[in-house]
């Protein structure tokens, strides 16, 4: 490549190359897997040959996967995948990442309609080059999404993906965060055209409109939906998704600026949500949080149904269709002791994880499980996305609401919360509060008291300086007495 252009040439099989330019001018020498070699062109010469070695980066690729879009199951990965290997890659003799997939995909042709290495070359899998009616086809290397999740935004932080969708594991943000967290060597960071560039996709929404609306087996035809879209990321796309649907929406905190986001409203702040319902008559309101992948739900009274409820609802319809593999809900030690009982009940099973969906559906992936989530309304369908969504959530919900033709209240009823209080207390350092003993001994001390009808759980907050104390059993005054004795030791012990 010419430095500072796109202009440039592809080698051939053996190497071998030739380019003409100016003396004086600099070259780029780039190849899959390998550090970029620069050589300037010397003066006072017609022809020169120029041989160089190259060193392998450490850092190349292990794996590219290329997606044809939609929602198919092969294994754990949702959606069509063809996997190419990095070796395959990086004995590919061109430095150009799309012709390198030539012959890599079945059902994949790559076209090209110039040698150039900055053109880009035509792309059709399967006979069509679209993913949504005149676009290309998407790449998914990895993503990240840049969220405070319900927190306002001076706690925004980075959620990372790999290119099936699924979060990190622990380990690999570990890595991550050690690598990010190192000193900075300013004289050898990449910067100009090597950086990178930013595109925009702007019919991507749609796309995920699609998606969700696509899911739904039933229109939402005569449903008034207050929708609180906590004036964050779904602030345009959740109405649009109930309108398609067939419902009548009602949209509040649909107006994001950039700092109002999840400020008195969302997932952790239904107030509004609940006045609203009962104003305008509506059959129930849905709110998402800021970055919409929780979500929680109103009824038509104005009374919360949080993940729990939600989850049993859902789990329900799953069993009656035969579609909920082992009748067996995967929840996590958060929700609440009445939603085991109510599973049981009508002949189901819970299985419990860490908190943190990311758990939850690590839980699921290792049994096929088809349904599991939060109490804070994170809920995962299996067959349909890899992590919390709230808007499938919702239409999922709204859907089995039609179907059933009853109210959300009735819907709700079929289980019956056990009392609940939660206590955060803000500490100076969260980090080795689980190798306390003082915390150890009292957190057992009450756990043994409470029994079957009840728990008690210790937890720090992922996201701010909080120490997070429930307890759950029959009786709300013994609760409450119990996560104040709890809360007196933790700030003992570390505020």
């Amino acid at each position: 490549m010419i430095s500072g252009s796109a202009s440039g040439v592809s080698t051939l099989a053996d190497g071998s190359y030739s380019i003409q330019v100016a003396p004086g001018t600099t070259l780029t020498f780039q190849y899959i897997g390998y550090k970029a070699v620069e050589y300037t062109v010397p003066d006072g010469r017609t022809q020169v040959t120029c041989n160089l070695e190259m060193q392998s980066d450490t850092q190349a690729l292990e794996d590219v996967v290329v997606i044809a879009y939609g929602v198919r199951k092969k294994g754990t990965i949702a959606g069509s995948v063809s996997t190419v290997k990095a070796e395959k890659i990086e004995t590919t003799p061109t430095a150009a990442f799309d012709q390198a997939l030539q012959g890599q995909v079945p059902g994949l042709t790559v076209l090209s309609s110039s040698g150039e290495p900055s053109k880009s070359a035509e792309l059709t899998i399967r006979g069509t080059n679209s993913i949504n009616a005149g676009t290309d086809p998407l790449f998914v290397l990895d993503g990240i999404v840049i969220s405070a999740s319900h927190n306002p935004p001076e706690y925004n932080g980075i959620k990372l993906f790999d290119g099936q969708g699924f979060k990190l594991p622990d380990a690999v943000e570990d890595e991550i965060e050690a690598i990010v967290t190192q000193p900075v060597d300013y004289t050898n960071t990449v910067t100009g055209s090597n950086l990178g560039r930013v595109i925009q996709e702007p019919d991507m929404g749609m796309v995920y409109v699609k998606h969700i609306v696509d899911s739904a087996d039933v229109k939402l035809n005569g449903l008034k939906v207050v929708m609180d879209c906590a004036n964050g990321a779904n602030s345009e796309i959740a109405p649009a998704i109930l309108r398609t649907l067939g419902a009548h929406v009602i949209p509040i905190f649909h107006e994001p600026n950039g700092i109002n986001i999840n400020n008195g409203c969302g997932s952790t702040h239904l107030e509004a949500l609940q006045a609203k319902v009962k104003e305008v008559g509506a059959d129930c309101g849905l709110a998402n949080d800021g970055d919409a992948d929780r979500l929680l739900a109103v009824d038509e009274n104005g009374d919360v149904l949080d993940g729990d409820q939600i989850m049993l609802i859902c789990a329900l319809d799953l069993m009656k269709a035969g579609k909920l593999k082992d009748n067996v809900l995967v929840t996590t030690v958060m929700s609440n002791v009445g939603l085991a009982k109510a599973m049981k009940e009508h002949g189901g099973s819970t299985v419990k994880t860490a908190v943190g969906d990311r758990y939850v559906l690590e839980e699921m992936l290792k049994h096929d499980y088809k349904l599991g989530g939060e109490q804070s309304g994170h809920i995962i369908f299996g067959d349909l996305v890899r992590t919390g969504d709230g808007m499938m959530t919702g239409v999922k919900l709204l859907s089995s609401l039609v179907r059933h033709n009853q109210t959300l209240s009735q819907l709700g009823a079929l289980m019956v919360k056990y009392p609940q209080t939660l206590l955060n207390v803000r500490v100076k350092d969260k980090n080795g509060w689980q190798e306390n003993q003082a915390i150890a001994d009292v957190v057992r001390k009450y756990t043994e008291e409470l029994g079957d009808d009840g728990q008690v759980l210790v937890r720090a907050s992922g996201t701010e300086p909080l120490i997070r104390i429930m307890a759950q059993g029959p009786n709300q005054v013994e609760l409450d007495s119990i996560t104040e004795a709890i809360a007196e030791v933790v700030r003992k012990e570390l505020a």
